[in-house]
Formats: C-alpha cells, sequence, structure tokens
C-alpha cells in the first residue's frame, strides 16, 4: 500500500495522511486533551507549504470550524494541487461557541454556495454530511440526494457522509462516493463500513485516527500502531489528523510513510 493512494472510484489520488483543519479556525467546544491557540496567517502558511513538502495533498475543512474555510480561501496556494474535502450540515456559532445542524436540502445548497466563495474555488473535491449521529434519518430527509444534485451539476467531485454508525456509514456508500468513520486502536465497530467500501470500490476517510489525541498507555508508540493498523486495512483512503504542531506534523507523516512501507 502506498502513501499516495486512489479514494475508492472518485477518481481522486490522495495522500495517506490529510491535514485537519479544526485549529486554525476554532477553539471553543472543541474535545482535545490540551489547550491550544488559534495560529496566526504566517503560522497557518507555514504549516500547509509544509504540509506540501512532506507530500501531503489532501485538506479537510467545514463551515462548523469556524473560520477555516475562510482562511483556507485566503492563505492556500496552488489550489490544483489540493484535495479540498468540506462539509454540510453543522453550523458553528464563532461568538457563542454553539453548533446547530440544518440538514435541509436547501441548506445544502447554501451552504455549499457559501464553502465555494470562502474556499475561493469554483468546485469542491469532496462534500461530506457532517452527521449529529442520526444517520439514518438525515438520509431520508434528502441530504445526500441534494448533495450528489450538486455533483451533476459539476461544483462537487465526489459526495459522501462523516458518519457515526455501521448503518448509515453502508446506507452512504450505496448512494454515494466517500464514508468518513472513526477507527483507531481502541475502536473498531465501524470496520464493517470500510470493508463494505473496500468490497465495492468507494472511498473511506478515517477520523479520530488517534482518538483526538486521547490514545495514551495504548503501548510504545500508540501512534504508530494506530497508523499501521489503520492504513494496513483494505479500503482505507487517508486518515485526517488535525496538527497545528509542524512537528508533530513531521511526525505523522514519517509514521505514516512507514506504516504504507515506504
Amino acid at each position: 500500500m502506498s502513501f499516495m493512494r486512489p479514494l475508492g472510484n472518485t477518481g481522486l489520488t490522495v495522500s495517506a495522511l490529510g491535514l485537519g483543519t479544526v485549529k486554525i479556525g476554532r477553539d471553543k467546544g472543541v474535545k482535545y486533551p490540551g489547550a491550544f491557540t488559534i495560529p496566526d496567517d504566517r503560522a497557518v502558511i507555514e504549516l500547509i507549504a509544509q504540509s506540501r513538502n512532506l507530500g501531503l495533498n489532501l485538506i479537510d475543512t467545514a463551515p462548523a470550524y469556524g473560520r477555516s474555510e475562510e482562511r483556507l480561501g485566503q492563505l492556500l496556494q496552488d489550489r490544483q494541487h489540493w484535495v479540498i474535502v468540506t462539509k454540510v450540515g453543522e453550523e458553528f456559532d464563532n461568538d457563542s461557541g454553539d453548533s446547530h445542524f440544518d440538514f435541509s436540502p436547501e441548506h445544502v445548497r447554501t451552504s455549499v454556495e457559501r464553502s465555494l466563495k470562502r474556499l475561493n474555488t469554483d468546485y469542491l473535491d469532496c462534500v461530506l454530511v457532517h452527521s449529529d449521529g442520526n444517520d439514518l434519518d438525515v438520509l431520508n430527509m434528502g441530504t445526500l440526494d441534494a448533495l450528489n444534485d450538486l455533483k451533476k451539476a459539476g461544483l462537487i467531485r465526489a459526495t459522501g457522509m462523516s458518519s457515526k454508525t455501521v448503518a448509515g456509514g453502508i446506507d452512504t456508500l450505496n448512494q454515494a462516493d466517500v464514508a468518513m468513520v472513526t477507527y483507531n486502536l481502541t475502536h473498531d465497530e465501524e470496520l464493517p463500513v470500510i470493508e463494505h467500501a473496500a468490497a465495492r470500490n468507494k472511498g473511506i476517510l478515517i477520523k479520530k485516527a488517534f482518538a483526538s489525541g486521547h490514545l495514551h498507555n495504548q503501548g510504545k508508540d500508540p501512534v504508530q500502531e494506530s497508523m499501521n493498523k489503520i492504513l494496513g486495512t483494505a479500503g482505507v483512503g487517508s486518515i485526517i489528523a488535525g496538527t497545528i504542531n509542524p512537528q508533530h506534523l513531521r511526525e505523522n507523516v514519517e509514521k505514516a510513510r512507514r506504516a504504507c512501507g515506504e
């Protein structure tokens, strides 16, 4: 398994590690073990440049990540290099720190148009429904249908859901291109979704690969062990890892490459 991988049958090729950007846009209501400060523009530009130099081409954002989309639109150079994943459904208020959800097809269209503007691009590589946990209810609301219509219109290259249940992940893959699932050393309940994707050549992105920084006491090098497990699983495209620490980024890429046998 190489470091650059196909994302199912989407036609997109992604690095085995993608950069998650919640920390460049939002510092309220997040579940990381340590406090952090949102980096300034120069630090974000350097982090993106470092990511690219280390071989990454995948970047993950969302409207729920505060100012993340807007900042990427201003600071991301060379749009063609990047596979950009964003989401619809969850909204975040930077002032109050509260989230709310809107899965209506109307909101999907509004949200995608806003993401295109914020990200300063005329297409989105992948847009996922940002589930609130009630995956099947959301799918029944026509949320994914609305995304698929925007895909037909040429605004989106791949659609799917950041799901929270096995049934929701599998149903997503039957209707769309990609599921983003939780998978790590201590959580493999969603493995059936990955297996379903592998059997049908659908795309899988992994979230919470290191349990949002809570993987302590899981062996000598929990990050390497988690990478080995995840990237050695057939069907996995990429791990989305959110970091604003250049040293962590470098170490994560080294470990991902090692897990890919490079």
